[in-house]
């Protein structure tokens, strides 16, 4: 079984402007509301693919309630704690061709006695073989240790922790030798702490999360594609040229499509084109949408017709 877990999720409002222009009063043309949080959009790309998973998060307020019965209605399998702060809400906004500016709000302080349920849910579910995918900003009250415990709780249930957070959460988080990571280079920048300015390379990158406690990492480098790389292998694919319309969920649908692939056996060269291909399907959509399972091997196709493995 797949599970993902989404502990500071949002409602995520879209915003549809004729350009996003900074400092001038912008009109919105049109708008709309999705359930998102990364390990939700994780779960909906799964699902395109034809692969059933099990969503946890913190739910909360008349927010939280909304959100809820959208990812239900979006035919997911829902596992909520409850807690009694007010889900966030984010805001995109996006131009005619494609540009887009997002604002995403701290989130609620989640209470002891709620992260403790959550702890406990997890505890109860995990089992030996089972994907577990933690995803996205931690909320307030939680510790930057928080998923370095979730880690270690599915570990020791002989589960398998895929990581994709940022800063602090990710060292903490590498630090207990979760099977995978998906940083971007910008973030293993960070959780390396190395500045903008510092020459390095897209493997030397990936080798830096492995030194810190990762057994796999999954690069994302935007248009320029994403590298792949565990203790025995290396693998790099450029991005196809798409029209972009939203970027915004195009990295938790390459993370689907990456576990997707594993999932089903691939090795680990398939499952970097499978994320590429599923990360450039959704980009090309508005809003978070996610590409059919058709349209995914349709890009694929095209990137194998196409392109030649290169090195980064």
């Amino acid at each position: 079984m797949i599970y993902t877990v989404t502990l500071n999720p949002a409602l995520d409002r879209e915003l549809l402007v004729d350009a996003v222009r900074l400092g001038e009063v912008l009109r919105a043309k049109g708008r709309r509301d999705e359930a998102g949080g990364k390990g939700y959009n994780v779960s909906r790309a799964l699902l395109a693919l034809g692969k059933k998973s099990v969503s946890l998060g913190f739910l909360g307020g008349e927010t939280g309630a909304h959100l809820g019965a959208s990812i239900a209605q979006g035919g997911l399998d829902l596992v909520t704690i409850p807690i009694a702060g007010e889900t966030r809400t984010n805001i995109s906004l996006v131009g005619e061709v494609g540009e887009s500016l997002k604002v995403n709000e701290p989130g609620p302080h989640i209470l002891p006695g709620e992260w403790e349920g959550m702890l406990r849910q997890v505890e109860s579910l995990a089992q030996t073989g089972d994907w577990w995918i933690f995803s996205g900003s931690l909320p307030e009250g939680l510790p930057a240790t928080a998923y370095e415990t979730l880690i270690q709780t599915v570990g020791a249930r002989g589960a398998r922790a895929i990581l994709d957070t940022s800063g602090d959460a990710l060292r903490h988080g590498c630090s207990a030798h979760p099977f995978l990571v998906k940083p971007n280079a910008s973030e293993a920048r960070e959780a390396l702490g190395i500045g903008p300015s510092e020459p390095r390379g897209h493997e030397e990158l990936s080798r830096g999360m492995i030194s810190l406690g990762a057994l796999g990492v999954f690069l994302t480098l935007g248009k320029n594609g994403a590298l792949a790389m565990n203790a025995g292998e290396t693998h790099f694919r450029s991005a196809p040229v798409i029209q972009e319309r939203n970027a915004t969920g195009a990295g938790d649908a390459a993370l689907a499509g990456f576990v997707w692939a594993l999932d089903e056996g691939r090795p680990w060269r398939e499952a970097l084109e499978w994320g590429i291909a599923c990360g450039a399907a959704a980009a090309g959509k508005r809003g978070s949408g996610v590409g059919t399972r058709a349209e995914v091997e349709g890009v694929l196709g095209g990137m194998r017709a196409t392109q030649r493995p290169s090195h980064p």
